[in-house]
């Protein structure tokens, strides 16, 4: 009986899957698969970002492009495809089917797009292939240093008393509706019992603008815009939203020495790829991908770009996934939040 000929891109998948990814990427791999380093990938890789130039997930894709290419063999470049707090880039990497189109990406759009808004064109659960998470942040609960209520130099604990005193007379900041900062901080209402008003702000920075002014009592801020206000002088800590305190911004004591029990939140960000994409590329990738986070110099980019290194495989990013979608989406369908 005559076998049927086996197709190129069936050829490459089984060469592929064969071969240990970060082999291939170092041509070190065996005679035998020593052709499928060669044939994939065959063109120029990109990585779509959803958000603006200069921003965070930007810099941190454009870390990424030159190891990684140097690895492929191939140009990487990074496409900016900007809108809807980076949903618009996600579902291009959704749709792409070239097998050479990757995303970095933020917590929500690989967590709880759909879960905010039911109008986001892909589902973050079913249309996209976690490859490693690359970096976290965790947020830090930032103030004025002088406000109506609060004593002078008053501590974390003696903070959060008045602003349960203050009630919805109070006002928090955030980047827009079902942003981290705006989930995380419903989250932290819930469990220290105040209440201030949600005012959504095109970003950060006027976030913290924002609250110089004397127009905001809080916020969660990232640590390099927060420490760089509190260092001088114009805003405070009072505490940053990981488990214990951050190597990203030691001196501040975290919310649960503050009396917030149990409190975790952070900010991340991860490589994603098209489901359709096939899985020993995936692999090669992923493996890729988290080869390069971890080494020396990229822990020290992201560090300096407000990132504590992950490198994770796509199992822990899954794993991830499957933990902030619990906990963010338990918040939202507790307070209702939806797009506006």
């Amino acid at each position: 009986m005559l076998s049927r000929p086996v197709s190129r891109r069936a050829s490459l998948l089984i060469a592929l899957a064969a071969a240990s990814p970060w082999a291939l990427a170092q041509n070190t791999a065996k005679p035998a698969a020593a052709p499928a380093a060669l044939a994939w990938p065959t063109k120029p890789v990109k990585i779509i970002v959803g958000f603006p130039a200069g921003t965070s997930p930007d810099l941190t894709a454009r870390a990424f492009s030159e190891p990684l290419s140097k690895a492929l063999g191939q140009p990487v470049i990074v496409e900016n495809k900007v809108g809807a707090g980076g949903n618009i880039g996600a579902d291009a990497v959704a749709k792409a089917r070239d097998d050479h189109t990757i995303g970095l990406m933020i917590n929500g759009n690989m967590t709880i797009a759909k879960m905010i808004n039911p109008a986001v064109p892909y589902d973050p659960l079913k249309d996209l292939a976690p490859l490693s998470l690359v970096g976290t942040s965790p947020l830090v609960l930032t103030a004025p240093v002088t406000q109506p209520g609060v004593p002078a130099n008053a501590d974390a604990r003696e903070f959060f008393v008045a602003a349960r005193n203050g009630g919805d007379k109070w006002s928090y900041g955030t980047p827009g509706v079902g942003t981290v900062g705006h989930i995380g901080t419903e989250l932290l209402k819930s469990r220290s019992n105040i209440n201030p008003v949600h005012v959504p702000y095109p970003g950060y920075p006027q976030v913290a603008n924002a609250m110089l002014g004397g127009q905001l009592q809080m916020a969660l801020l990232p640590p390099a815009l927060a420490q760089a206000q509190v260092r001088a002088g114009k805003l405070r800590a009072i505490g940053v939203t990981s488990a214990g305190r951050s190597p990203l911004a030691p001196d501040i004591p975290s919310l649960s020495e503050a009396g917030i029990r149990g409190f975790n939140l952070e900010i991340w960000n991860a490589f994603a790829a098209p489901a359709t994409m096939p899985k020993p590329i995936q692999a090669k990738l992923a493996a890729l991908i988290s080869e390069i986070a971890r080494s020396e110099e990229m822990r020290s980019k992201l560090f300096q770009q407000g990132w504590q290194v992950a490198g994770t495989s796509p199992e822990g990013l899954a794993n991830r996934i499957k933990a902030d979608t619990s906990l963010l989406g338990g918040v939202i369908a507790m307070r209702g939040i939806k797009a506006e």
